[in-house]
């Protein structure tokens, strides 16, 4: 089997049998093909795409190129979550303690931040003490004994996926259906749990940018999962403005403990109860109105905060920052932005408020980059907001103050302001599942 055979095969159009995408991802991780022919093949892919069988197959493949994990040793339906990312998103520190609040196991690998979407992992690790590099062995313990783990991803999980993610990013190949959604769902896969939740965001803060071609990548990923035995539902939510109303590190681990406790801006802590009521779903606890239910619940009881204080400690993190802020660390520097003119926020730029927090030092340009974990934005208006002239439009938070005047300009520019005010618009927008697509936008 040639890999030229392969290439020239893609590129008229033709679809690659199992065997054939085995040959590429084996070769490829083992450093026999070469970046060029693996970048032709790419390039094939982009243009001419793959079928749901096709993507299935180069999805497992990568999956067990590299460890896979062994997650049989902790009892129960394991449910995963998946965030194609955006801006304010933390959602996964609420819902991962929630959702093992009632007993259902969410053992959890997460990624790093990088540009202007922040990363689980930076976000754990401003808790006093964490440690996200946890070994295979205590990961699981933690997982059994807690309920709940999150940790990063190990040196060989998918190592395919890695050396083909890097290639896609200098080849104008990122851009792809078939190449992203086989990229995330080789991690989840690889990961080990039963079943996936995916929260797929699109708007002016996310990668994809319209609803449309966020359902195409949901459908993608939903096939993948069920064509592998992984029940797997994905939500497509609204990422035309940040997600709550912090922005960096600290700040949101500390919003994420507010919606623990009841107290947090309505459109994240709703986020957080829908999707972790869909993982209950998942994991056979009942139908969603019964699970919504529940998770309220364990908001009100306080059970969930609770879970999130003990996963923390396991961690080897400081479980009273969970309840008391000043346990992080405080940025020195903070400055207000105020509206210089009146208006309704008729639209907010998403991926302009990330680049805004990113530059205070809240963010990465390259991974290998040191992020300050107290930098950020907490803003004080939204979409629909009236504002007056000298009204509170977001406070920053650095230890750099020469990023201030950077930062304050690219947070001005992210707000839209007119005359009316702007239809209100649904957050969740659609379900994708096995059975197909369901509208939410008048649910």
């Amino acid at each position: 089997m040639r890999m030229y055979d392969i290439i020239r095969k893609k590129r008229d159009g033709l679809a690659l049998t199992p065997q054939e995408i085995n040959h590429f991802v084996a070769g490829y991780a083992d450093g026999t093909i070469p970046d060029y022919q693996a970048s032709a093949l790419a390039m094939a892919i982009f243009l001419r795409g793959m079928d749901a069988r096709e993507t299935a197959n180069l999805t497992m493949e990568m999956a067990v190129s590299g460890e896979t994990v062994d997650l049989s040793s902790i009892p129960g339906i394991k449910v995963d979550k998946h965030s194609t990312g955006g801006v304010g998103d933390k959602t996964t520190l609420a819902v991962v303690p929630l959702v093992a609040s009632l007993g259902v196991p969410v053992p959890k690998m997460s990624g790093r931040g990088l540009g202007h979407t922040g990363g689980t992992l930076d976000k754990l690790e401003s808790i006093p003490g964490l440690s996200v590099q946890i070994d295979r062995k205590r990961f699981l313990q933690i997982a059994r004994s807690v309920g709940c783990a999150v940790v990063g991803q190990t040196a060989n999980l998918v190592p395919a996926d890695k050396k083909l993610y890097a290639l896609r990013d200098v080849t104008a190949t990122v851009d792809s259906i078939p190449l992203i959604a086989s990229s995330i769902m080789s991690k989840k896969i690889a990961a080990g749990a039963d079943a996936i939740l995916l929260d797929v965001k699109c708007g002016s803060g996310a990668f994809m940018k319209t609803r449309e071609r966020a359902i195409e990548l949901a459908e993608a990923m939903v096939a993948i999962g069920e064509e592998v035995g992984r029940h797997t539902v994905a939500l497509i939510t609204d990422m035309d403005q940040p997600l709550g109303l912090a922005v960096g590190n600290s700040l949101e681990v500390m919003e994420a403990c507010d919606v623990l406790k009841g107290t947090a801006p309505e459109d994240i802590a709703e986020t957080c109860i829908e999707l972790a009521a869909n993982m209950l779903v998942l994991a056979e606890r009942g139908p969603l109105d019964e699970c919504r239910r529940l998770v309220r619940g364990q908001i009100a009881n306080g059970r969930g905060l609770a879970k999130l204080r003990e996963m923390v400690q396991a961690q080897g993190g400081d479980p009273l920052a969970v309840d008391d802020y000043t346990r992080f660390a405080q940025a020195p520097v903070v400055h207000e932005v105020r509206a210089v003119s009146s208006g309704y926020v008729v639209a907010m730029d998403a991926e302009g408020v990330g680049v805004a927090s990113a530059t205070l030092g809240a963010g990465r340009e390259k991974i290998e980059d040191a992020i300050d974990p107290s930098a950020g934005i907490v803003l004080a208006a939204k979409k629909g907001a009236c504002v007056e002239r000298g009204d509170l439009l977001g406070t920053l938070y650095t230890s750099d103050k020469k990023s201030l005047y950077d930062a304050e300009t690219q947070l001005r520019h992210a707000y839209v302001l007119g005359p009316e005010p702007p239809e209100p618009t649904p957050h969740f927008l659609a379900r994708v599942d096995a059975a197909g697509v369901e509208d939410l936008r008048t649910a």
